[in-house]
């Protein structure tokens, strides 16, 4: 029996040293310098031979000519690029690890109206994912609820964390109203099998998106009335969590692609008063008048896909950030490709340079715009002083596949780890061909 213990205790000490030691950094002590770079700000100002001083999790400096203090750590940049954080703007990180296992797939709820629904809550802090998305420079990410019309509210998570508490940046940021189907063309099965006048209710998909639509006007008109109730018999936890949508704190993410349910859903917002964002937006690029004057932004679904209709070219997906920006309108690039989690967010980016932006305008798209977009550009998506010290240092083009290579990231000043999965299976196998 001792002989048996003996064997188990070695068995679990070696499946313990072969496990991750991936965990999160500890808070910045001392203040580090990040010296010789070419920084780009992430406004459109690039600063050339630059140095930038991150101090209690702060940034307390940028620009030429900077003499770090004699307690500072000192890493020197030269040749290589620094930039704000990356942030994704809509993401199921956290929510979804493996698609195909249900177990493992916590981003839907049941029931149309979930108005009381966080994803906060259910943010899984060790999700495997999260490493790949920092290694890639990616350090925030709006994480967003699905199912129903009414999804629920999303909220902005820091990438490096014990849990869903400690991940917090900012939280319940918006809620997500999701247009419904609103042509025979599009919905899968769902549309196929109304077009065979097997849908029941579904047989018209129009009339049947109206109604669910009608549905979400009278529940915002109920929360109305019971916010102007001087006192409630009961709490009503629907209403409640939707107050911040009639004072504006809250964004009413607006889940639309073609023309038609682009004016539907802004009309919508406009009608109740709700400070609106669009996501998705295949189709924004015709509307670009409509939407500056609605001082609507748009994050940008995703690019690496073909358009929504067959008359469209087939690099739409392409050309549509540079068409936004020639508008005037403020938009963010994302990426939600279930099979990349997410993580070739800045290659969605540096996509749009090859079709009109500018570096610098492509990745605004994914930092300082997308702060902007979801009230955070106070605290972050540029490098300036009083900011949260959220930084990256590539050896080459972040936004370039090919040259893309991280260095250092710093979440609030702390140093985290780069090391994921994909490195540690890298690594192993280095070691069981005896490659050097």
């Amino acid at each position: 029996m001792k002989k048996i213990f003996f064997y188990l205790s070695i068995l679990v000490v070696v499946s313990s040293n072969a496990q991750e030691t991936v965990y999160p950094a500890d808070a910045q002590k001392n203040p580090i310098a990040l010296t010789n770079a070419t920084i780009h700000v992430g406004n459109g100002e690039v600063i050339e031979n630059a140095t930038i001083i991150l101090a209690k999790g702060k940034i307390v400096e940028v620009g030429k000519s900077i003499t770090p203090a004699s307690s500072a750590t000192i890493i020197d940049c030269s040749g290589k690029h620094i930039y704000p954080g990356l942030i994704a703007s809509q993401a199921n990180l956290g929510l979804n690890e493996i698609s195909s296992t249900r177990s493992m797939v916590d981003e839907r709820e049941l029931g149309e109206i979930n108005s009381n629904i966080r994803s906060v809550i259910a943010y899984n802090s060790d999700s495997k994912n999260i490493g790949m998305l920092r290694a890639n420079g990616i350090l925030l990410a709006n994480i967003v609820p699905q199912g129903g019309i009414l999804s629920g509210s999303s909220s902005v998570m820091q990438l490096d964390a014990w849990n869903w508490e400690d991940a917090l940046y900012k939280s319940d940021v918006g809620f997500h109203f999701r247009v419904p189907n609103l042509t025979n063309g599009r919905g899968g099965r769902a549309a196929f099998m109304a077009q065979l006048g097997m849908g029941g209710a579904g047989s018209d998909p129009l009339k049947a998106s109206m109604e669910r639509i009608d549905n979400l006007r009278k529940f915002f008109n109920e929360a109305a009335a019971y916010y102007n109730e001087a006192k409630h018999e009961h709490t009503n936890l629907k209403f409640e969590a939707v107050k911040g949508l009639f004072n504006k704190t809250k964004n009413f993410f607006v889940h639309a692609e073609t023309v038609k349910e682009i004016h539907i859903g802004v009309e919508f917002a406009r009608e109740l008063g709700f400070k609106t964002v669009l996501v998705g937006g295949a189709d924004s690029w015709m509307v670009t008048n409509y939407l500056k004057d609605n001082n609507v932004p748009v994050i940008l679904a995703e690019m690496h896909n073909l358009p929504v209709t067959q008359d469209d070219d087939v690099d739409q997906p392409f050309k549509t950030p540079y068409l936004l920006q020639q508008a005037g309108v403020l938009f963010a690039i994302s990426d939600v490709d279930e099979n990349t989690h997410g993580r070739n967010l800045m290659f969605n980016a540096g996509t749009s340079v090859a079709y009109g932006l500018t570096k610098e305008q492509a990745l605004q798209s994914i930092t300082l715009n997308a702060a902007k977009i979801l009230g955070i550009d106070a605290t972050t998506g540029s490098l300036e002083t009083g900011k949260d010290a959220n930084v990256i240092v590539s050896e080459g083009d972040i936004l370039d596949m090919k040259s893309s290579k991280l260095t250092y990231a710093f979440i609030q000043g702390r140093n985290v780890s780069l090391q994921n999965k994909q490195t540690l299976l890298y690594d192993k196998y280095k070691h069981k061909y005896n490659i050097k």
